[in-house]
């Protein structure tokens, strides 16, 4: 493979760029995954794998297209954005947004979640408890972020990822989406009891789950059909963002199978 030495590279500066400005990853279409074992998940997963660094040969097959270069571990450090970088960092395309038709099952919503670990740990979740989509509004991570990628563990590839205003969402509600709000009071909203299964004319679900810091926002609230909260010891405010979605999501994966 073609080995890449300088700091200077075109594409070792294009990696520098995907890695920490996600404007940029929007303006390419691209983002950048690092290690191993999400490699192997891009490619059981069929995602366009654009360019690939590494400091040996890949023992991953990639698909046809695909530029593997070899660098060495102090180059690939500081291509990397990632403090613990791995020994092998890779881009792939973004894959298309798909269309809010068909809103049958159990969503999650994020409202202004900002912290890319925590989003990228929610991503991981829903596909494990097989929820049809995120939908992120407001100020959320770019859940192509790195961090974002790397706490996926690879469900980045799985699952379905929106990105709405509140017009989308409102049309989503008139389609016959169900939005259950989250407070982070033990003694406001209705314990889990409003996950269960609403009446006909409800297609589908969505949790949503606001900001750590302030919660979901006004336009979201407005649109929610009921509001739930998780029973907690006296004198605890709150629980972080993605263990929240966590309970929540198992507890509605209960309710509706």
């Amino acid at each position: 493979m073609d080995e890449i030495k300088s700091r200077r590279n075109p594409l070792a500066q294009h990696f520098r760029r995907l890695g920490a400005d996600s404007g940029y990853r929007e303006q390419c279409g691209e983002f950048i995954c690092d290690g191993l074992k999400l490699l192997e998940e891009a490619a059981a997963c069929g995602a366009e794998i654009t360019t690939a660094f590494a400091v040996s040969p890949l023992p991953v097959p990639l698909p046809a297209g695909a530029r593997v270069f070899g660098v060495h571990k102090t180059l690939l450090d500081y291509i990397s954005p990632l403090k613990s970088a791995q020994d092998t960092i890779f881009s792939c395309r973004k894959p298309p947004q798909g269309g809010f038709s068909d809103l049958q099952g159990s969503y999650v919503l994020l409202d202004g979640i900002q912290d890319p670990g925590n989003l990228g740990t929610i991503v991981r979740t829903a596909h494990a408890f097989g929820m049809q989509g995120v939908i992120l509004t407001g100020n959320c991570a770019d859940p192509y972020n790195p961090r974002a990628v790397r706490a996926t563990m690879g469900a980045i590839f799985k699952q379905s990822i929106f990105t709405a205003d509140i017009s989308h969402l409102a049309a989503m509600k008139t389609e016959g989406l169900r939005f259950i709000g989250t407070s982070s009071g033990a003694q406001s909203g209705r314990g889990l009891n409003g996950l269960k299964p609403a009446g006909s004319g409800a297609r589908g679900v969505a949790i949503c789950i606001g900001s750590e810091g302030n919660g979901l926002s006004r336009e979201v609230t407005e649109l929610c059909d009921d509001v739930v909260s998780i029973p907690m010891a006296e004198g605890c405010e709150s629980l972080n963002a993605a263990v929240a979605a966590a309970i929540l999501m198992w507890e509605l994966r209960k309710c509706h199978h």
